[in-house]
């Protein structure tokens, strides 16, 4: 039987040693929830080990073949250009090893889940649809990595019952954190529930709570709460090993981790398995001929398992 390539985690690095250390107790539950399987990880800055340690400690166990998987919510620089770029050179340096680079890990359901447990522990029995939240991300440069945070709040509206999910960001990008509860506010919102959209505790979400009870101090007429990061939760482990499973077997797919037609999002559950039925254009000569209706797989992929 052939090994299994070993699994790298990449991280972006934090200047927080809880944090880095958060980052670095979760490979390390990783490895011990799959043994055999050999896991290491390292940041692309500011914090160690760094990436290039960790596929040293991987080769140094005669590891040959590894997958990538980047520890992080949305694609931005990181993501599309420096990791790839740090794996590059780890190629050169270790001549004979090779790789697969999975995707990053928002916005998936089973993190959707978890935010909504953070939201119900902040609420504690209060009225979802009195309530707005505020998902507060990274904030990038790059417009695509801010628009992944959009999706991710628009999908936690979705079936789930509050009144609202509007969208800041911490650094970068705009809305501000107080300018998110300005527009909250804005929209009549009399509680909000600030959710950072953090794997583990940093710098970055520390700053997000304290400009929330700022905002808060100064606004004494709204019920603003803050909710915690994400965390290692098990389903965070487990969403690591998918992308694993993925990156290995040359699976990158279309955003399939949102489709209502093969997961049961909140409200939609109806929808999962359905046949899928293309549109009928006037025009198209399929249709003349009466037989259109024949056809089955309108989406582009397949719904099964």
């Amino acid at each position: 039987m052939t090994t299994p390539p070993a699994l790298l985690i990449a991280g972006h690095g934090t200047r927080d040693d809880a944090g880095a250390e958060a980052f670095r107790d979760f490979v390390r539950e990783l490895g011990r929830r799959h043994p055999g399987l050999p896991v290491a990880g390292g940041f692309i800055e500011l914090s160690p080990p760094p990436l290039g340690e960790a596929v040293s400690e991987l080769v140094e166990q005669g590891v040959r073949r590894f997958a990538a998987v980047p520890l992080m919510l949305v694609s931005a620089g990181h993501a599309k250009g420096d990791i790839p770029a740090a794996l590059a050179r780890e190629k050169e340096r270790h001549p004979g090893i090779s790789y697969t680079y999975g995707r990053p890990l928002g916005p998936h359901p089973a993190l959707l889940s978890v935010l909504e447990r953070r939201l119900d522990e902040a609420l504690d029995g209060a009225d979802r649809a009195e309530t707005t939240v505020l998902l507060v991300g990274r904030g990038s440069t790059d417009p695509d990595a801010n628009a992944e945070v959009f999706k991710a709040a628009r999908l936690l509206w979705e079936g789930r019952g509050y009144a609202g999910v509007e969208t800041a960001f911490v650094s970068l990008a705009a809305p501000d954190v107080p300018s998110g509860l300005d527009r909250c506010v804005a929209l009549g919102a009399k509680r909000v529930v600030v959710l950072p959209y953090f794997l583990f505790t940093g710098i970055l979400p520390d700053r997000v709570r304290r400009q929330t009870e700022d905002w808060a101090a100064a606004h004494g007429d709204v019920d603003v709460r803050s909710a915690d990061v994400i965390g290692p939760e098990p389903e965070l482990l487990d969403l690591v090993m998918e992308r694993y499973e993925e990156a290995v077997k040359g699976d990158l797919r279309m955003n399939c981790d949102s489709c209502v037609y093969r997961i049961a999002l909140p409200g939609f559950e109806d929808k999962v398995g359905l046949p899928q039925q293309p549109h009928f254009h006037p025009d198209d000569d399929d249709h003349h001929h009466g037989h259109g209706h024949h056809h089955h797989g309108g989406h582009s992929h397949s719904h099964a398992h």
